[in-house]
């Protein structure tokens, strides 16, 4: 046994158990871990082998005589019959029968859709009405108990959830002070069953794993992972919490999360410590009422449903995840992180910038088995409501006695922030002793965590999300540091090289959506021919024709007698790089790509073209310029010429993009001639 475990024993004994016991035991009973470890941490919080085998032996009877395997349900039922009593562990919800003002119980494994259970039994247990929970249930035999000439004989008499009874909020907090902070947190992973100390657990990795718990500690935290399969990302929220809910993708209502207006009764969010909607890939709503109420509980922690009066406030925190199925330098360089999740939120910037949270999923491994833990822990009842009962809890002003947040963060950008530092010092500090490097590591932690969600929702677009440089400032050296991404590095679009013959780079916009388009032109001797690929908008193909037909009736003053477009076939292939969808306005890079082409001279590095080329040359003024600019400029664009007509719009330009951009201007085709070579 090694120290930490010894150390954990003597400190915890009654609430601590052997992971790698808890999961020889499950793979005899399809349990959720926390019934499991109800059952064993008071028999095998030991370091007794002989102790802990009689422990085993013990849990293992009483699963056996009472927790139901969904195959033996009709003989659990049978011995319901006889005896007229019988004591199950399963999972137990309850329906409520408008149409006969009656309450219906529904035993999971046990198959028994409508058992009597009173009223008062469901007032006392409210979760029963939204996704249930794990007890001890106590069913009685009434064969009298019929409606019409139908019997319902099964009566639901008694319901213990599995869950602490008595709770010793300090011992944790008393605890603490013998534990460093690399050896808290390998008590706190190994409690979710993880292995940190395993061979590919980094640093990094085990601070991802550790913000798994941030929403059970944190109300009304909302966060968003997309990792690969089999990396755990639910695990946490479907088996290490009695106060978590699991919502299956497609599943939620506006009467089953928030209030059902027949019967007044409170949905999930009102009930659950966590909810996580899971394969959040898929539709995660039934309603369309239920976006809209999302919206305004994320952001403010309270919902009014139209039909009850009143505005209900909650605390659940909300998780989304979904899997990603390919590299995400790949997601980055065609869309963006949020495109892999269901239609209705995937462009709802709204919906989106609600999120306190982008865990990088991708970046946690697929787990095998020696990632698991088979050291002690805390047993998942006695975690869980220590994660429960830290909610009560506020670290949010904690990042003001050392750091103050920089000014690119808005108010929807620091209070999440704040929530994290929050969360994180609760889970690793619950004693409140903590200090300014503890709380730098969390803030700089916290603060690339809020702007990856504010990265995505640049690339969905529109100027309020550009100013994505978030920083902190020292209180005592006034040295202010910036936080990058570490998927941001490196993954510019437009290379900061010149640029190859015929290629140039542009971005356009509908008014809404912005995209980055690249314009490639290949020039052979032919007989005059124009083939444009790439994009089949009418619009579009109209800009790149008026541009070739510009240059072919200026030809002498263009180019020259040897370069003569009538002896060259020319073809213009035009890419999205970022956006579905390219729209007109691109003349201005067709022309510069051209022009490089036929004369097969290289052009400045990292330069991008707007605006547009008439037919009789005259150029046209660049639609929604500060987007497409700062577009450009944050994919890796240097240089980015502009129609004059633009320049009265240079200030609203962000600064961030004026100083690592250049935006000359041009007004005609022989002045964007002088400024590309």
């Amino acid at each position: 046994m090694i120290e930490l475990d010894k150390k954990l024993l003597d400190a915890f004994q009654g609430y601590v158990v052997r992971k790698d016991i808890v999961r020889s035991v499950k793979g005899t009973a399809n349990v959720p871990v926390f019934v499991l470890e109800y059952l064993l941490a008071n028999s095998c919080s030991t370091d007794d082998e002989e102790k802990i085998k009689e422990g085993v032996e013990n849990v293992q009877r009483v699963l056996r005589e009472h927790y139901v395997n969904p195959d033996e349900a009709n003989l659990v039922q049978a011995k319901i019959q006889q005896r007229g009593s019988y004591k199950v562990i399963d999972k137990i919800s309850v329906r409520l029968d408008p149409s006969r003002d009656k309450y219906w119980a529904h035993l999971s494994n046990l198959n028994i859709k409508d058992a009597n259970i009173s009223e008062d039994l469901v007032s006392s247990h409210e979760k029963l009405m939204t996704g249930g929970i794990w007890a001890i249930i106590d069913i009685d035999y009434d064969p009298l108990q019929t409606i019409g000439s139908k019997i319902y004989p099964f009566v639901i008499a008694k319901i213990r959830p599995i869950q602490l009874s008595n709770f010793e909020e300090e011992r944790i907090a008393k605890s603490r002070e013998t534990f460093d902070n690399q050896e808290w947190l390998n008590v706190l992973l190994r409690s979710g069953g993880y292995e940190p100390e395993s061979e590919g657990i980094t640093p990094r990795l085990r601070m991802l794993l550790l913000s798994r718990f941030i929403p059970l500690v944190e109300s009304n935290f909302n966060m968003a992972e997309l990792g690969p399969r089999s990396s755990g990302k639910s695990f946490v929220f479907k088996e290490l919490s009695p106060y978590s809910m699991l919502v299956s993708g497609g599943q939620g209502t506006a009467a089953s999360l928030f209030v059902n207006n027949s019967s007044g009764q409170i949905g999930a969010v009102g009930l659950w410590d966590a909810l996580c909607f899971d394969e959040s890939t898929d539709e995660l709503f039934k309603d369309k009422e239920v976006v809209p109420l999302m919206k305004d509980y994320m952001e403010s922690g309270s919902f009014s449903r139209a039909g009850k009066a009143g505005e209900k406030a909650a605390n659940a925190s909300i998780i989304l995840n979904g899997n990603i199925n390919q590299p995400v330098e790949t997601v980055l360089q065609t869309s963006h992180l949020f495109s892999p999740f269901s239609d209705k939120i995937a462009n709802d910037t709204a919906f989106l910038d609600r999120l306190s949270f982008f865990l990088p999923g991708w970046e946690i491994i697929k787990f095998a088995p020696h990632h698991f833990t088979n050291h002690f822990g805390f047993s998942t009842d006695f975690f869980s409501e220590w994660m429960h009962h830290q909610r009560k809890k506020s670290y949010v002003n904690a990042i003001d006695d050392f750091f103050i947040l920089g000014s690119q963060m808005k108010q929807r950008d620091t209070k999440p922030v704040r929530k994290t530092v929050s969360g994180l010092i609760k889970l690793m500090h619950p004693d409140g002793n903590y200090t300014k490097e503890d709380v730098r590591q969390y803030l700089e932690f916290a603060i690339e965590m809020r702007r990856r969600v504010k990265e995505q929702l640049k690339r969905i677009g529109g100027m309020e999300f550009w100013d994505t440089n978030f920083s902190y400032i020292d209180k005592d050296t006034h040295e202010e540091t910036f936080v990058t991404l570490p998927e941001e590095r490196g993954s510019n679009l437009i290379e900061d090289v010149p640029l190859a013959p015929g290629t140039c780079y542009t971005a356009t916009s509908d008014g809404d959506k912005v995209a980055l388009v690249k314009i490639e032109v290949v020039s052979i001797p032919g007989n005059g021919k124009l083939t444009i690929s790439g994009n089949a908008s009418t619009e579009v193909k109209e800009d790149v024709r008026n541009t070739y037909n510009y240059i072919r009736a200026n030809e002498k003053t263009i180019l020259s007698q040897q370069h003569s477009l009538n002896k060259l076939d020319v073809n213009i292939q035009i890419t999205a790089l970022l956006g579905s969808t390219v729209h007109k306005g691109i003349g201005g890079a067709v022309f510069t790509a051209l022009v490089s082409s036929v004369f097969n001279r290289s052009l400045k590095p990292a330069l991008a073209v707007l605006g547009n080329i008439s037919i009789g040359g005259a150029i046209e003024r660049a639609l929604n310029f500060s987007d497409r600019v700062s577009l450009l400029s944050e994919n890796g664009a240097k240089n980015v010429l502009v129609p004059m007509d633009n320049l009265q719009e240079m200030a609203s330009l962000p600064a961030a993009i004026l100083g690592k951009t250049d935006v000359p201007f041009y007004s005609s085709s022989q002045m964007l001639i002088q400024k590309i070579l």
